[in-house]
């Protein structure tokens, strides 16, 4: 089974320690190229309105972009060029935008949005005056939402394609779950697959470039709590791309540390709940031997809920959690916000 590569920009409160079997066991492909770049637009689930879940992603060598949600758009946009992660991409000289702008308007090319809860939608609705035209990709149930609520005149104007007096800004692009489907304006592809999440609808995005894949996942509950099956036919899915070495890479919610009760976990994850999600990816990909199939894969974790309680840093708390349940030689990454990943 092929290697991961290890070429990943960290974020300042990464602890170290959640780095040390994962890349230690991966070592092995740390030569590969990076088929995908990521730029973290935002990776909170709330509270807060300035860092919620929005993940620009990319082919390696491209500058066009897909959202992966869209919590947070412009302010995340200035974060990652505050830390150095759009590197030298910059408006042409005569170009009237100034950077922040261009990158919205001209290199986010289109949305996938995995389902329409407001911290993965309110960067687009806010920014949508000043967007450029471009196609929000998802599930029929996503964008009937966003259609029917949001984009109504009544919460807002209606700068979509449908709907009452549409604008038609934004053209909705509905996706048959598991049917690949081009993005438009990149060289990516993407299949949509069905998520639980208390009780609503949320979507994982498997996109592919050329032989390369990455996975993101929205908010989701394991499917023993939530009584479904769906991550199980998502790992179905990914399985035998696991097994070939061609995902790069699974963008994997954790909202709570572990202790919460699983009936207040309103479709979320927990470290102990992603562990044994994963270990059930692992026996799908090598039943002969699951402790060593996921060794090295980059899991990059999303949607950690800040809490407001003093010293109660839900970060450090997941990533050691994480760290001291990891039999599987997963390499995890904990998104924050203005990161810049290759993988």
């Amino acid at each position: 089974m092929a290697r991961r590569p290890c070429g990943i920009r960290f974020g300042p409160l990464l602890v170290a320690a959640l780095l040390l079997a994962g890349c230690a066991a991966g070592a092995a492909g740390a030569a590969d190229p990076p088929a995908f770049v990521a730029v973290v637009l935002g990776a909170g689930g709330g509270p807060g309105q300035d860092d919620l879940s929005a993940y620009l992603l990319a082919p390696a060598g491209s500058a066009d972009f897909v959202s992966l949600d869209a919590g947070t758009g412009l302010a995340g946009i200035r974060a990652a060029r505050a830390h150095g992660s759009f590197g030298d991409l910059r408006p042409p000289p005569d170009s009237p935008l100034d950077a922040d702008g261009w990158i919205l308007r001209t290199r986010i090319k289109a949305y996938l949005l995995s389902h329409p809860h407001l911290d993965h939608v309110a960067g687009l609705v806010v920014d949508s005056p000043e967007d450029g035209p471009k196609p929000i990709l998802g599930l029929a149930a996503t964008l009937d939402a966003l259609r029917d609520h949001v984009f109504n005149w009544r919460v807002w104007p209606n700068f979509a394609d449908e709907g009452q007096a549409p604008l038609g800004r934004y053209r909705y692009v509905r996706l048959a779950p598991g049917q690949p489907t081009s993005i438009p304006g990149t060289p990516m592809t993407v299949e949509a697959h069905p998520l639980s999440h208390a009780g609503v609808q949320s979507t994982a995005f498997l996109v592919r470039a050329g032989a390369a894949a990455a996975l993101y996942l929205g908010d989701t509950g394991p499917d023993a709590v939530e009584r479904s099956s769906r991550l199980g036919a998502l790992w179905a899915r990914v399985a035998p791309l696991v097994r070939e070495g061609a995902l790069r890479a699974v963008f994997v919610e954790v909202s709570y540390p572990d202790g919460r009760p699983d009936h207040l976990l309103f479709g979320h994850l927990t470290p102990t709940w992603l562990l044994r999600e994963l270990r059930r990816l692992a026996e799908l990909v090598e039943p002969a031997a699951p402790a060593a199939a996921l060794r090295g894969l980059t899991v990059v974790v999303t949607h950690v809920k800040p809490a407001l309680e003093r010293d109660a840093e839900p970060h450090r708390r997941i990533a050691r959690e994480l760290a001291a349940r990891n039999d599987l030689g997963v390499r995890f990454v904990l998104a924050r916000q203005g990161d810049r990943l290759a993988f």
